[in-house]
């Protein structure tokens, strides 16, 4: 691209001035500094439902994939590996799985596992199987069609018979899965017949567990977190911005509280613990709560009975509360223990449920309270579904895919002429047809209209395989596999789908929030249906 293009490009896709400084550090961009702040595209905050953040008295956080946004190339490389461990040493796989490599770049959000046939599905919004492959193999269309198109009753596509990949941490299992699909079909001998492609994608998930339960994953990330976890040095000033502006804040991770004390004190204080050297708590001054083990999405389940217990932050001691207020603790416990010692200013927890953290913050109405995560299901559908909680997702895709949507919008442009073209010689076709089948022509009229006819018909099929081969290139631009992250064709995604209906907000960062005032009112664009497109002004 030229580079008069490019500038002009950069200066349309911008709100604003450029905040490099002099020194050439680029430095946290915060809407209350004195310096007005320049938002990319890829940085913007995307409204699906109007947000008056005047109406907003809590903003909470997830900390894995939100505030904690970790490094796809080490650490889901590392959890693929730890997966293939225990497949082999705990589960009887084949030795040949440690030969296995991943490739972090080849799945993405938003695709569906068919656990029975060992499929891996992209759909629309409707649901129709759009891209489709058996392993690592592309199914045909005319295979598509018949496995999932020729039923007389559609299929939810859910549980218990296919799962969903909506979170980055699903990535390196999905791979997996795809490799085992393939090891099956091209070796039989080597997996015993009664392991079919369900019950490998169950062993799949439960050596995901046994890293998960003997702390290997975190273990390797707490000691070196600046290996697997991106440093965004926007975080604090958002966090302080918010404090400032009167509102509460909050944290709620499913992560314990030694795991979550690593990582946050990584991101908040741009240090990691080395050595000897420990983890300080200073970070807890930007949260009015913190709930640990919070176990969502059932945390967001008002029926939810689990109990509610404090933390003490030195010795991660579990501590007896009654709903939040400490209670005496009986027999010999150290000083440090004493919930009658622990400063108040952030109350830590473990457990619970949402009506725990209500009473905490003192919140009188869901719709007060905003709620920032990565998990389309854990976090943002059930506390929207749930409770009524206003949303925001984090899409960390989003930011190159809109850089790129802007890139290629003449492409675009063009993609929708070779559409009219198509539609445009097919109707002539219709005629000709009608015409020769119904209407009394003479025999030399009728010669013509054929010969016409015949053109017509090649010329369909030229622009049928230009138009279809221009918009899988555009896709390709995107993702060589699965393309568009938001888009299957010309229809919005499952996923894209998804963060329509549930999240009030979506961006790439968390940090974006910092971006814009915490008093702005998110308006969402008008909605338009497809006989408006056209007609008014785009």
């Amino acid at each position: 691209m030229g580079e008069n293009l490019g500038t002009v490009m950069k200066d349309k896709r911008t709100h604003s001035l450029d905040v490099t400084h002099s020194e050439d550090v680029q430095q946290p961009c915060i809407w209350s500094s004195s310096v007005e702040c320049n938002i990319d595209i890829g940085k913007q905050i995307f409204c699906n439902r109007s947000l008056n953040m005047k109406n907003i008295v809590a903003v909470g956080f997830d900390m894995d994939y939100t505030l904690a946004q970790y490094k796809p190339e080490t650490f889901e490389s590392l959890a693929y590996e730890g997966t293939i461990r225990k497949l082999v040493y705990d589960l009887a796989y084949s030795e040949e799985l440690l030969n296995w490599s991943f490739d972090w770049k080849y799945m993405v959000r938003g695709l569906v596992l068919d656990k029975r046939r060992g499929n891996i599905l992209k759909m629309d919004r409707h649901k129709y199987v759009k891209v489709a492959y058996h392993g690592f193999k592309e199914l045909s269309k005319d295979d598509k069609v018949e496995t999932y198109g020729s039923t007389l009753v559609r299929d939810s596509f859910d549980e218990p018979d296919y799962a969903l990949i909506d979170t980055l941490f699903s990535l390196a299992e999905a791979y997996l899965f795809a490799q085992l699909v393939d090891f099956k079909d091209n070796n039989p001998d080597k997996v015993p017949e009664d392991v079919d492609y369900a019950r490998m994608y169950k062993d799949v998930r439960a050596a995901v567990d046994l890293c998960h339960r003997d702390g290997t994953l975190k273990q390797m990330v707490a000691t070196d977190p600046k290996r697997f976890i991106n440093m965004d040095t926007s975080i604090v000033p958002m966090l302080k911005m918010l404090r400032d502006s009167g509102r509460s804040t909050f944290l709620v991770t499913n992560s314990l509280w030694d795991y979550t004390n690593v990582v946050m004190n990584f991101l908040c204080t741009s240090s990691a613990p080395d050595g000897d050297q420990k983890c300080n708590l200073d970070w807890l001054q930007y949260f009015d709560v913190v709930i640990t083990g919070s176990a969502k999405p059932g945390f967001f389940h008002e029926d939810n009975r689990a109990n509610l217990f404090g933390v003490d932050r030195k010795s991660g001691m579990l501590l007896n509360t009654d709903n939040g207020s400490p209670l005496p603790q009986v027999g010999n416990t150290s000083e440090a223990s004493s919930p009658t010692k622990v400063d108040k200013s952030c109350k830590v927890f473990q457990g619970g449920n949402v009506m725990h953290l209500h009473k905490l913050l003192q919140i009188e109405s869901s719709s007060q309270v905003l709620y920032v995560g990565d998990h389309i299901y854990g976090d943002i559908l059930r506390s929207k579904k749930a409770l009524g909680w206003r949303t925001m997702l984090v899409v960390p895709e989003l930011e190159r895919e809109v850089e790129l949507l802007w890139e290629l919008r003449k492409t675009r442009k063009q993609l929708q002429l070779l559409r009219n073209d198509r539609d445009a010689v097919e109707d002539k076709i219709h005629h000709l047809k009608w015409s020769l089948k119904f209407e009394d022509v003479k025999a030399d009229e009728k010669e013509r209209l054929s010969a016409e006819l015949h053109q017509l018909e090649s010329e369909q099929e030229r622009v049928r395989l230009s138009h279809q081969d221009a918009l899988r290139d555009c896709h390709r631009q995107f993702h060589g596999v699965w393309g568009q992250l938001m888009k299957t064709g010309y229809q919005n995604s499952r996923f894209a789908h998804q963060v329509e209906r549930f999240a009030c907000l979506y961006s790439s960062q968390v940090s974006n929030l910092s971006l814009y005032s915490p008093a702005k009112y998110y308006r969402p664009n008008e909605d338009f249906m497809p006989h408006e497109f056209g007609i008014i002004p785009l």
